[in-house]
C-alpha cells in the first residue's frame, strides 16, 4: 500500500542509523566515561584575523586569506584564473540555473576585455590609472548584481531549498490540504528574490502565523514600545529588511503544512494508532533538525544521542511542539473578509451535495434538469455575490494538541484535535508511545540555554514562535553555519564540511573550521543576508579559478583545499531548462499552479512541473530527483542507460531540436557553417572548433536543405555530453 511505502522507509532508516551508531558507540566505550566534549558545532563563533599569506596579490575577498593559507601549507598553489567566457557561463548558471545569452556573453567579454588596455578612472581623480586586475573585478562584480537583481534567481535557489524542504505539489489522495502548496513555492521564491534575512526566512517557515499576530498586536498598542531606544547599527537596520511580517507570509506554514501525513487505519486499535502518528511527529523533527540546525534530533526519540550532546528528553521537549499542531488550510486574509467567505463555501458545498443526490436518484424526478438548473444558479449567485470568494489558502498548521483515543465503542480509534490546546508528551521509552515514562514540557535544546542557563521553554500555544526564536537566537552559530555552509557548497561543489545536513560528531569536521566561523560571523553581522554571502563567495578569487589544474588535481584530488574550481554536472533542472532555452521555446513566466512535464505544452522551468509524492513523474525519477517524501541535502549524480535512452527518443528532446534548428535558420541564415557557429554560441556559449566544423559539414553537405537533418544534427548536440556540464 502507498501508505506503507512513505510511512516505513524514513522510521526504519533512522533506527537502523541510531541502531548501528549505539552499538559502534558501546562497543568502543570504556569501562569509565570521562565528559564528552562539546562539538565543534556547537561553540560559539570564533572570530580569527585573516592569516597571512605569501602570495598577497592573489586574494580578492577575505575568504581567500583563509583559503591560501591552507594551501601554502600544503605547497600547492591555486590554479589560474578561468577566461572570461567560462566565468559568466558559471555566473549565469550559478545564480539562475539558466545559460546566458551569446549577446550577453560577448557584453561580458567586452567589458573584461577593457582590463587589457589602459582605463582611467574619473572617480580615482585626474589621471588615474585603474588596474587591469580592477577592471575584471568590476566587469565581474556588475554581472553578480546584474544576475542578483534577476526574478530568475529566485527559481534557482527556490529548487535547492525545496529539496530540503521535501516539497511536493500533490500527496495523498486521502489529504484535501495541498490544493495551494505551489504557493509555498512561490513564496520561497520572492523571499529569496528579496533577499529576505534568513533568520526571518527560518521563523515564517515555523511560526508565520504568531508573527502576523505579534505584528497586528504592536499596530494596535503602539505605546508598548514607545520608550524603547531604536537600534541604529547597521546590522540591525539589515536585519529589519521585510522584518514584519503579512498575511501572504502564511504560505511559508507550509514548510509544516506539506509534512508527509501517514495513513491510520481508524479500525485498528490505539495502541497501533499510537505508533504511526509518533512516527510523524519523528519525521517532523528530523526535517526540522536537519534543515535548520544540521542535526539529526530523531536519533534521541530512542535514547540519548550516542554521539551528540542531545538526550532523549530534548527530543521530546521539541516532539511536543509537533503534537500540538495539525495540518490545516488557512485564509490569508482577515475575519471581516474572512467569515462571510466561509458562510458562502459552507452554503455552496451544501448545495453541492444536495445536487449530487438529487441527480443519483431513481427514478430520476420528472423536472430533474430544473430543480439542478434551480441549485446551479443558486450555487452561481453565492459565488460571485460574496467578495473574495475564490481567496486563496494556506497550506499551514494551526494549534490544536492530538489525542488519539478509543473509539466510543472501543473499537478502533478516534483522533482526538483540541483546537487551542498544547500537548506535553511522555518521554517514551525506546521510542514506543506505548511504553513511556515523565512528562517532558515543550523546550528547546540542553545544549542552547537561554540567558538564565535553562534550555527556553515553550509556553505560549503550541511553542513554535519560540521554537523558530530559539533556532536562530540561541542556536545562532551554528544555524548560520548550516546556511553559510550549503550555499558554498552550491558554489563550489562540496563543502567546508562535507556532510551539509549533519554537522554532529559523526559529520565531517570542517576543512577550513576558522574560515567557516569568519563567514558565518560576519554573515551574520550583515544581517543574515544570502545575497551578501553569495557576493562574498562569487568576488573571491577562490571561485573565480580555473578548473584545469593538474598539479592540485594530482595533490588534492578530492579538492578539500580549493584550489582550483571543480567541473559542476548541471542538475536535471537547469539541463531541461538550457534545452528550452536554447531551442528558443522557454516560458519565463513566473509562479502559478504546476502542470506535468510530460505535457507537450508545459515550456515552462522546470521548478514548475508537478511533484508527486507518490508517483514521481518518469522524467523526473530518471534524472536523480531527489525522493519528495524526505529532506534531501544533495543529489545524486548518475549515468545511466535510460538517461541516454531519454535523450535519443524522449517526445521532449525530438520537439526541441525541431525548435533549436528552427531557430538556427531564423537566427542564422542558409549558410551551413553560420549556423553550427550559431548553434555553438547559443549551446555552449563559444565558438565552433575547426574540428566541430568539419565533422558537422561532413554530416550535413548535401542536406543543407534538409530539416530532418539540421533537427538531428540540434539533437546530437542537446545530447552532448557538454551540454551536461558547466565547464
Amino acid at each position: 500500500m502507498n501508505h506503507l511505502r512513505l510511512a516505513l522507509p524514513v522510521s526504519l532508516a533512522l533506527a537502523v542509523t541510531c541502531a548501528v551508531i549505539s552499538a559502534a558507540a558501546e562497543k568502543k566505550a570504556p569501562a569509565k566515561k570521562a565528559a564528552p566534549q562539546t562539538p565543534w558545532s556547537f561553540l560559539p563563533l570564533r572570530e580569527t584575523p585573516p592569516p597571512k599569506v605569501r602570495n598577497t596579490r592573489w586574494p580578492q575577498t577575505q575568504i581567500d586569506h583563509f583559503l591560501l593559507a591552507k594551501m601554502d601549507k600544503a605547497g600547492v598553489k591555486p590554479a589560474p584564473p578561468a577566461d572570461p567566457r567560462t566565468l559568466i557561463r558559471r555566473l549565469h548558471f550559478d545564480l539562475t540555473g539558466l545559460p546566458p545569452t551569446p549577446e550577453e556573453v560577448e557584453a561580458f567579454v567586452r567589458d573584461f576585455s577593457l582590463s587589457h588596455s589602459p582605463t582611467f578612472s574619473p572617480a580615482s581623480g585626474a589621471g588615474a590609472k585603474v588596474s587591469r586586475r580592477e577592471n575584471e573585478s568590476r566587469a565581474i562584480t556588475a554581472a553578480v548584481e546584474r544576475l542578483l537583481s534577476s526574478p530568475h534567481y529566485g527559481e534557482r535557489y527556490a529548487r535547492y531549498w525545496l529539496d530540503l524542504a521535501r516539497y511536493v505539489d500533490k500527496t495523498g489522495s486521502w489529504l484535501e490540504k495541498t490544493t495551494s502548496a505551489h504557493l509555498y513555492r512561490d513564496w520561497v521564491i520572492k523571499a529569496f528574490n528579496d533577499d529576505m534575512p534568513y533568520d526571518q526566512f527560518v521563523m515564517r517557515q515555523i511560526a508565520a502565523d504568531r508573527l502576523i499576530e505579534e505584528a497586528e498586536s504592536k499596530v494596535q498598542s503602539p505605546k508598548s514600545n514607545a520608550d524603547a531606544a531604536p537600534d541604529k547599527s547597521p546590522a540591525s537596520q539589515l536585519s529589519t529588511i521585510n522584518s514584519q511580517p503579512s498575511r501572504s507570509d502564511l504560505h511559508a506554514l507550509a514548510f509544516l503544512g506539506l509534512a508527509p501525513t501517514y495513513w491510520k487505519e481508524l479500525q485498528l486499535p490505539p495502541d497501533l494508532i499510537k505508533g504511526t502518528v509518533a512516527d510523524e511527529w519523528e519525521e517532523h523533527v528530523d526535517t526540522l533538525s536537519r534543515t535548520f540546525l544540521g542535526l539529526t534530533l530523531a536519533c534521541a526519540r530512542c535514547h540519548d544521542h550516542k554521539s551528540d550532546p542531545i538526550t532523549a528528553a530534548d527530543y521530546y521537549g521539541i516532539a511536543g511542539v509537533f503534537a500540538s499542531v495539525r495540518h490545516a488550510e488557512v485564509p490569508t486574509m482577515g475575519d471581516q473578509f474572512w467569515l462571510p467567505v466561509k458562510k458562502a463555501r459552507e452554503s455552496v458545498a451544501a448545495l453541492e451535495k444536495e445536487r449530487d443526490e438529487l441527480k443519483k436518484k431513481k427514478p430520476a424526478p420528472a423536472n430533474l434538469t430544473n430543480q439542478v438548473a434551480v441549485i446551479e444558479q443558486k450555487i452561481t449567485t453565492l459565488k460571485t455575490s460574496t467578495p473574495h470568494f475564490n481567496m486563496a489558502m494556506a497550506t499551514a498548521v494551526e494549534d490544536a494538541a492530538l489525542f488519539v483515543i478509543p473509539a466510543s465503542n472501543n473499537k478502533g480509534t478516534v483522533l482526538d484535535f483540541k483546537p487551542g490546546q498544547a500537548l506535553d508528551l511522555e518521554l517514551m521509552k525506546r521510542g514506543d508511545p506505548n511504553n513511556t515514562g515523565d512528562i517532558v514540557p515543550r523546550r528547546f535544546l540542553s545544549a542552547f540555554p537561554a540567558k538564565d542557563g535553562q534550555p527556553r521553554r515553550f509556553t505560549t500555544g503550541s511553542g513554535r514562535l519560540e521554537l523558530a526564536q530559539a533556532i536562530v537566537q540561541e542556536a545562532a552559530p551554528l544555524t548560520a553555519r548550516v546556511i553559510v555552509n550549503r550555499i558554498w557548497r552550491h558554489h563550489f561543489g562540496r563543502g567546508i564540511v562535507d556532510t551539509p545536513s549533519e554537522f554532529g560528531v559523526t559529520g565531517d569536521p570542517p576543512s577550513h573550521p576558522e574560515l567557516l566561523d569568519d563567514l558565518t560571523a560576519r554573515f551574520i553581522k550583515n544581517g543574515w543576508s544570502i545575497k551578501w554571502l553569495h557576493r562574498e563567495i562569487l568576488l573571491s578569487a577562490a571561485w573565480q579559478q580555473s578548473s584545469l589544474a593538474p598539479d592540485s588535481e594530482k595533490r588534492d584530488p578530492e579538492n578539500r583545499l580549493f584550489a582550483r574550481m571543480p567541473r559542476h554536472r548541471l542538475d536535471f533542472e537547469a539541463w531541461r531548462d538550457t534545452t528550452l532555452a536554447a531551442a528558443g521555446t522557454l516560458d519565463r513566466s513566473f509562479g502559478g499552479v504546476a502542470t506535468l512535464l510530460t505535457s507537450e505544452q508545459n515550456l515552462r522551468r522546470t521548478l514548475y512541473g508537478i511533484v508527486d509524492r507518490h508517483e514521481l513523474e518518469p522524467m523526473l525519477r530518471i534524472h536523480d530527483f531527489p525522493d519528495p517524501a524526505a529532506h534531501s541535502a544533495s543529489r545524486t549524480e548518475t549515468a545511466t542507460a535510460l538517461q541516454m535512452l531519454f535523450s535519443l527518443n524522449s517526445p521532449f528532446l525530438l520537439a526541441q531540436a525541431d525548435a533549436l534548428a528552427a531557430r538556427l535558420e531564423k537566427e542564422a541564415g542558409p549558410a551551413l557553417s553560420d549556423r553550427v557557429t550559431r548553434a555553438h554560441a547559443v549551446l555552449f556559449q563559444r565558438p565552433a572548433t575547426a574540428k566541430e566544423l568539419a565533422m558537422a559539414t561532413r554530416f550535413l553537405t548535401g542536406r543543407e536543405t534538409d530539416k530532418k537533418a539540421w533537427s538531428e544534427y540540434a539533437q546530437a548536440l542537446l545530447a552532448s555530453n557538454e551540454t551536461q556540464f558547466v565547464d
